[in-house]
């Protein structure tokens, strides 16, 4: 059995196919917001025809639109929906973090900062409590959100076909307390969603829990979540509900300054 090997030359072409697409949409401006295929193709010095299929592609994948009338091309609202994105994140991070360190100070343990990614629950920002026993970071690592507080606390707050979707696939159950019974989950998000915060007790790793509040942007629609974690000896059951007090307020002022008034 052989095995076909890709040439450099193949390769180059790709990744140059690739730089060349960035370079266009680059070359777009405040000034100069529209531009005809004559013109990119002068500013990227590229054949009329390359930079043609190039931009016909992007408008097809919605990078780019063309106006009708005299054929220019302009920046398409794909761009504008990751620009979006890209901002949102950078607005949560710095909003959160003077709020993230207060927490850390106020309980003394593991503060995360949390969003939903592909069905899993992500961490984004990562404060390591400073007593012993302390919870190894896991940024960018991704967990379930059936037996997490902040995958819990995000969850709860989705649409009913979101929900259900969740509990009626396939559950991983990752210790013995791990719940995956979907009516038992079902009726765990209808609890979270009437008091406003999530606990985990064991459900994702022996010895640890915590506890987690949503984080709201300027529609009012969960985009993160605030999470305190730490081991079972320091963070007992009256010790998690003692922080919700603390946790619940950071998740209040981060969504404060990401424009929510609820």
């Amino acid at each position: 059995m052989g095995f076909r090997v890709r040439s450099t030359e193949g390769r180059r072409t790709r990744l140059s196919s690739v730089a060349n697409a960035i370079a266009l949409m680059k070359a777009f401006s405040d000034e100069e917001s529209e531009l005809g295929v004559s013109a990119l193709a002068k500013r990227l010095c590229l054949a009329k025809s390359t930079a043609f299929r190039l931009a016909t592609t992007l408008v097809q994948a919605g990078m780019l639109e063309q106006n009708k009338k005299t054929g220019a091309y302009r920046l398409g609202v794909a761009v504008f929906e990751l620009g979006t994105l890209v901002r949102r994140k950078i607005d949560l991070s710095l909003e959160a973090k003077p709020w993230l360190m207060t927490l850390r100070e106020q309980t003394g343990e593991a503060v995360n900062l949390s969003i939903l990614d592909h069905g899993g629950v992500v961490c984004v920002n990562f404060l390591e409590s400073k007593k012993l026993n302390r919870v190894i970071s896991g940024i960018g690592l991704r967990r379930p959100v059936h037996c997490t507080a902040e995958g819990k606390a995000l969850i709860a707050f989705q649409p009913a076909a979101v929900i259900e979707r969740i509990i009626d696939s396939e559950l991983e159950r990752r210790t013995l307390r791990t719940v995956v019974s979907p009516a038992a989950l079902k009726e765990e998000f209808a609890a979270i969603g009437v008091r406003g915060y999530a606990t985990d007790d064991e459900e994702y790793e022996l010895g640890m829990c915590g506890v987690a509040a949503p984080i709201r942007d300027e529609s009012g629609v969960p985009v993160a979540a605030v999470g305190v974690t730490g081991p079972t000896r320091r963070l007992t059951k009256n010790r998690i509900l003692g922080l919700v007090r603390d946790v619940d307020a950071a998740a209040k002022a981060i969504s404060g300054g990401l424009g929510d008034r609820l």
